[in-house]
């Protein structure tokens, strides 16, 4: 099986860096203004910067409510409630200058503030959001605990009160229009970048290759390519006390892939010796796999 030549994947034509990942600037355009620190400091202030929203998020959602005690009356924090609000406050006013610092800086950024949802330039909406977000917080300082307003008009101000924040926050924010369009939008499966050892790790976990692994002689493939929507991983195999191969069928698809096997006889020009062409051995796998490609 020497002679024979490793067949090369025909992945979509579609712009990406090394190992089938998207360019660079695709990446860093969603990672907002932690670009503008040296690459070593990059990922540390962005898992600071994520444990610190999380940890003021849930501040501010423990401070807000009132805590019952044995006695049976309602105890509130204001102090407690009052310095996380004041921090909320001056977390989005740093935001919102870290904002405009970026867009002087690095126009072609995202704000970041969404993960790769972010990746629009920094505008006058993400200014205004982060400005919103810290008025409101400023707004609710010294503010009693929140209770559950009354059955009737008082319970339908309230949601309406709410709906019109949420509606308010949602038409400031650039990210709620990508999110809409990843929702509906399915790539074809034509044009889909699943790695390699996604293929692999799905083919291992299928019923065909349980069915097959006895008799499989490596524990790599001898030849991997893709057609269209499938990719064909080729395995030595032992069947009758001969030589064969077994080839997998494994749908691009990122969840519950279907997985289609079919045992080949070695190629009669391959098992000849040496001289024998190794393109005709590659036709006659090819051939063999499309057969199977058109039975599933």
């Amino acid at each position: 099986g020497g002679a024979r030549r490793r067949r090369v994947p025909s992945e979509p034509a579609i712009a990406e860096g090394k190992g089938g990942r998207p360019p660079r600037s695709a990446l860093d355009a969603g990672l907002g203004p932690t670009q503008l620190f040296p690459l070593r400091l990059r990922r540390p202030l962005a898992m600071i910067m994520c444990a610190f929203e999380m940890g003021l998020g849930l501040a501010l959602l423990v401070t807000v409510l009132p805590v019952g005690t044995r006695a049976g009356t309602a105890l509130f924090a204001p102090r407690a409630a009052t310095g996380a609000r004041i921090a909320a406050a001056a977390f989005f006013l740093v935001v919102a200058a870290a904002l405009v610092e970026l867009r002087g800086r690095r126009p072609d950024l995202g704000c970041g503030c969404f993960g790769d949802l972010s990746s629009e330039p920094v505008g006058r909406r993400s200014l205004a959001r982060a400005l919103l977000l810290s008025g409101a917080a400023l707004i609710s300082v010294e503010t009693p605990a929140l209770y559950l307003p009354p059955r009737g008009h008082g319970a339908l101000l309230f949601l309406g009160v709410v709906c019109a924040e949420l509606a308010l926050i949602a038409a400031l924010s650039p990210e709620l229009s990508e999110a809409l369009v990843r929702l509906g939008y399915t790539d074809p499966c034509e044009l889909r970048l699943l790695p390699a050892d996604r293929t692999l790790a799905a083919l291992r976990r299928s019923r065909q290759w349980r069915k097959h692994a006895q008799a499989i002689t490596t524990e790599l493939p001898i030849d991997m390519w893709r057609e269209l929507c499938w990719r064909y991983v080729v395995f030595p195999y032992r069947q009758d006390g001969g030589n064969a191969e077994v080839v997998f069928a494994v749908q691009l698809k990122r969840r519950h892939p279907v997985v289609q096997a079919a045992v080949l006889p070695v190629a009669p020009a391959w098992a000849a010796g040496p001289e024998a062409s190794p393109a005709s051995a590659q036709d006659w796998g090819r051939h063999g796999a499309m057969q199977l490609s058109m039975r599933v």
